[in-house]
């Protein structure tokens, strides 16, 4: 009994206490801030670009209030424009993935707010990545940084230091195992440098060339042309070859009979300068000389069959 009334004196006494503080100084902050990540999901490594606004709880725009960003162990400051606009960029955010937790404060003139928001860092965790990101904690790098002497008389600093250099050995053991070839990798190597040795050997004694009008890669090219243009596409290179082997004569020719360089280069350059109207005049006549001999071979087949 006397102690249900002593706890309702007590709340009574807190109600009225509480009732007498002023508003401004019961609010928690007095700025509002606005802030979002620009890009929702980024992969490691990637830049985390923060944006926002900070206003007063009137909604009146604060410019130039100073704005500390966090992420992580990442951190950046910005300052608002005349609109109470900032942006603020994170480089080379290297984390693992998941969800992180960008927290911004603004301050300006011993007016303080905060805010948050999240944003995704997108892949695969591997056992090097979440090892890495273990020790990239400032509360890592500092058991990293020092000597165990350091803790001889603080027994929970000694742990987290073989802790933390625990997890480094098995860090280390995890990047050589990443980074030697599996069986797979090594066969497949193995057969691809005896397949270029072997390719190398065949065109040591065979020399077929690459060739831009004969050769291995032309007869390729040829013999994968749709059969219904093959015949067309032939003619037009073998046009094209023998006005650049005419192109050559004439340069050659200008330079034996003692004209200049320059004379022999404008008439190589004339020479195979095709102009449009001739190629499709080249075009239509080996089309309708097609048409007139499958003509014929028709008109033959034809008599043929009547006899």
């Amino acid at each position: 009994m006397y102690e249900n009334r002593l706890l309702g004196i007590g709340l009574i006494s807190f109600l009225m206490l509480f009732s007498i503080i002023s508003t401004s100084y019961a609010e928690l902050w007095e700025l509002v801030i606005e802030v979002n990540v620009e890009k929702g999901a980024i992969y490691s490594g990637d830049s985390v670009i923060v944006t926002g606004k900070v206003v007063d709880q009137a909604y009146k725009p604060i410019r130039g209030a100073e704005v500390f960003i966090k992420a992580g162990s990442y951190t950046t400051k910005a300052f608002t424009d005349p609109e109470g606009v900032f942006k603020g960029e994170i480089k080379d955010f290297e984390r693992i993935p998941g969800t992180y937790i960008v927290n911004v404060i603004g301050s300006w003139y011993g007016m303080t707010g905060l805010s948050s928001t999240e944003f995704q860092v997108k892949g695969d965790i591997s056992p090097v990545s979440e090892l890495q990101e273990k020790l990239s904690t400032d509360e890592a790098i500092k058991y990293l940084s020092s000597d165990e002497s350091d803790f001889e008389k603080n027994p929970i600093g000694q742990t987290l230091f073989k802790y933390y250099h625990k997890l480094l050995d098995e860090l280390i053991l995890e990047q050589k195992i990443a980074q030697k070839p599996s069986e797979d990798k090594i066969f497949m190597e193995h057969q691809r440098l005896i397949a270029e040795n072997l390719r190398n050997q065949a065109i040591d004694e065979f020399k077929p060339g690459s060739g831009t009008y004969d050769g291995i890669q032309y007869n390729d090219y040829i013999n994968n042309l749709n059969p219904k243009i093959k015949e067309l596409v032939i003619n037009q290179l073998n046009f094209t070859k023998n006005n650049f082997a005419e192109a050559q004569k004439i340069r050659d020719d200008i330079l034996a009979n003692g004209g200049t360089y320059e004379d022999a280069r404008q008439a190589y350059l004339d020479r195979i300068s095709i102009p449009k109207e001739t190629l499709e005049e080249f075009n239509k006549e080996k089309i309708d000389q097609e048409l007139e001999e499958s003509l014929e071979n028709n008109t033959t087949d034809e008599n043929s069959e009547n006899q």
